[in-house]
């Protein structure tokens, strides 16, 4: 009966919402410029520039998040043909240990999406970017109105919040958005989707429009600014020097070999086990984010949860059958960044309690308190919550077994709250982000120095997150060649 009653509601906000629905759309593209000229605009190009903030990658977990500088930003869309292409040029505008200079060239034709390196090679992408990149071509004013006005599109019952009308939308392709009208002039203020997120689970996308100017007889944004619901941070903020209502967009269709070529699935996950000492593996393999396994009396303690529920669920159940007659406690993790804690809410799922300087438990909790619905994860499907143990300078994890003296990282500028690992028994040293031998650049290198010389750490060996395990006269090595080539 119940079921029967739910079907039946459905049905009635389908039946009232759609001619509610249907005149907002209409009102909102009197307000563009009409209805007729947004069904014949055939291309549309957007240029400007910008900033492009580096999501979950701040120093400290409550200041400013790192950006990227957009000085050249161009999206060209063929409404026609459902085909777009973003071309931007990044400038990293913080220390970084791979390239800050990078020119990007992403493309979606239909259901394909497909990249183009520099040299013009271009590489079909994941079914999940040909999804996420529909969903940017639709947030302009005239793309989502232009989807609302479909026959095959679905429109919920509009509502008032403040001055705003807002408006359900599910496209003709399936994908739901809300479009949020001025109440006073009708023009689309904003339009807001969900994605998933390993680290957030359910994310809201909000892109806002601002400063319309008329072009083409077409009204159109001269700024656009994208944010998520997760304090408030900004993910994209661009303002537009150039809109084109109809001129050549280019050739956006994607190459025969591409269109033919099998889109790519998620990257295979292995976990390898070598050990480097009694009662300490390294869960290497696919990748290059990695966890250590420490083997206390009665436990067993897991240094961090990276990347993904995938890759953190897999090595979860790696140290449990490496040491299968321990009970897997706790993990500790080196700080917020969002490549370092793609597994915390898998962590948490599993039971583990979370080491971690205390400076990282509001985010962290804020992290794990979040419903995963889009993608229903491990932590939503438990119900558990964070159990957190902070540390500040120190904290000694010691028994009959094993030592573990974890450490923070002084003046560390990537991450003020960063921790570190060091086992006197067996001079091994434990890190994540002080150093990968495979960076291009080090602007750490001499706070990693000053640390190991403060803490009076001589390691035979590193045992890394990131890159290969490595001697401390390896590393000295490679930090001064790679300081000798950046000169």
């Amino acid at each position: 009966m119940t079921r029967i009653l739910s079907i039946i509601l459905a049905l009635n906000a389908i039946a009232f919402g759609q001619p509610a629905g249907r005149k907002a759309i209409d009102s909102a593209a009197d307000a563009l410029g009409g209805k007729d000229r947004i069904l014949a605009i055939q291309t549309l190009t957007i240029e400007g520039s910008g900033i492009a903030p580096n999501i979950g990658q701040n120093p400290f977990p409550e200041g400013p998040l790192p950006t990227w500088w957009i000085p050249e930003f161009k999206r060209g869309i063929d409404l026609v043909h459902h085909r777009a292409r973003t071309q931007q040029h990044r400038i990293g505008m913080f220390p970084f240990a791979l390239s800050t200079d990078i020119r990007q060239t992403q493309s979606l034709d239909g259901d394909v999406a497909f990249n183009t390196a520099p040299d013009g090679r271009a590489q079909r992408a994941s079914d999940t970017a040909a999804t996420d990149r529909r969903i940017e071509m639709l947030a302009t004013p005239v793309t989502v109105v232009r989807a609302a006005l479909d026959p095959g599109a679905k429109l919920g019952v509009p509502h008032k919040k403040g001055r705003q009308e807002l408006l359900g939308i599910t496209t003709a392709q399936g994908d739901k958005l809300t479009l949020a009208l001025d109440g006073t002039t009708h023009l689309p203020m904003s339009v807001s989707w969900m994605t998933s997120s390993e680290n957030l689970g359910d994310v809201v996308n909000t892109t806002s429009f601002e400063d319309y100017e008329t072009v083409g007889g077409i009204q159109l944004p001269k700024r656009y600014v994208t944010t998520i619901d997760f304090r408030g941070w900004t993910s994209g903020d661009f303002s537009v020097s150039k809109n084109i209502v109809d001129g050549d967009a280019g050739d956006l269709a994607a190459p025969a070999a591409v269109k033919s070529a099998a889109a790519p699935g998620p990257p295979p996950i292995s976990v390898d086990v070598q050990q480097v000492a009694k009662g300490v593996w390294w869960l290497s393999g696919t990748g290059n984010a990695f966890s250590i396994l420490f083997e206390f009396d009665d436990h067993l303690t897991l240094f961090e949860a990276p990347t993904s529920e995938a890759r953190t669920k897999a090595v979860i159940d790696k140290a449990r059958a490496t040491v299968p007659n321990k009970p897997l406690t706790e993990v500790i993790v080196t700080h917020h960044h969002f490549d370092h804690t793609g597994g915390l809410r898998t962590a948490v799922a599993e039971g583990l309690t979370v080491i971690s300087h205390q400076g990282n438990e509001g985010i962290f909790k804020e992290m794990t308190s979040r419903k995963a619905t889009v993608k229903p994860d491990l932590l939503t499907k438990s119900g558990k919550t964070l159990k957190f143990r902070g540390m500040g300078d120190t904290l000694v994890l010691k028994d009959n077994s094993m030592e573990v003296d974890l450490f923070r990282l002084h003046d560390n500028t990537h991450s003020p709250y960063l921790i570190a690992a060091y086992l006197p028994g067996d001079n091994l040293l434990v890190q994540g982000d002080l150093i990968d031998m495979g960076w291009t650049q080090h602007p750490w290198a001499e706070n990693y120095r000053q640390n190991l010389a403060m803490r009076k750490i001589h390691f035979a060996k590193d045992i890394p997150v990131h890159g290969r395990i490595a001697t401390f006269d390896e590393e000295m090595a490679a930090l001064a060649e790679m300081e000798k080539h950046n000169k």
